[in-house]
């Protein structure tokens, strides 16, 4: 009997770490694909808002090309997100749903407190005003972000994410 409790000891102990995700209860606002390891829908990681609400966020007051004056964004940190999905890779595409993509390196997610915003002045953003989901920099940090390069990486009304090696 002492082998059994050994043999499963250690059989849990080397999977801990590869869970995969749990099955999202909610309908699906986002599929990170490609070199994902903790997949939950075939090969791809799936996420409904309960789930990314869950995950470490980061909540900022900033100004962007794209609001009025200051505008509080919250939701989960992208690498956070990434880390969940056990993603690795060099780049993202990141696609809306109308089919506008970005490449963002990596590095963007692991470097900066990028964010996929789900709340913009503490109200779920819907579709037609950039939701469910977008990605925004963290200006508020770092003026140096404030370019066309950074601005066009802010993908709004997210529905994908695939990370390329």
């Amino acid at each position: 009997m002492p082998r059994l409790f050994l043999a499963l000891f250690c059989f849990l102990s080397l999977t801990a770490g590869a869970h995969a995700l749990d099955a999202p209860s909610g309908p699906v606002v986002l599929t990170v694909k490609g070199q994902v390891s903790k997949p939950n829908q075939g090969t791809a990681a799936v996420f409904d808002l309960a789930m990314l609400a869950a995950l470490p966020a980061r909540s900022a007051e900033m100004e962007t090309p794209w609001t009025k004056g200051k505008t509080r964004f919250s939701g989960p940190l992208l690498r956070a997100v990434l880390d969940a999905a056990g993603a690795s890779g060099k780049v993202l595409v990141v696609r809306a749903l109308n089919d506008y993509m970005a490449e963002v390196p990596m590095e963007d997610a692991d470097r900066l407190e990028t964010m996929l915003a789900t709340h913009q002045d503490g109200k779920p953003m819907p579709v037609r005003d950039k939701g469910p989901l977008m990605l925004v920099y963290p200006f508020d940090l770092d003026s140096a972000l404030f370019t066309e390069k950074y601005f066009a990486r802010s993908v709004w009304q997210i529905k994908e994410i695939e990370v390329l090696p």
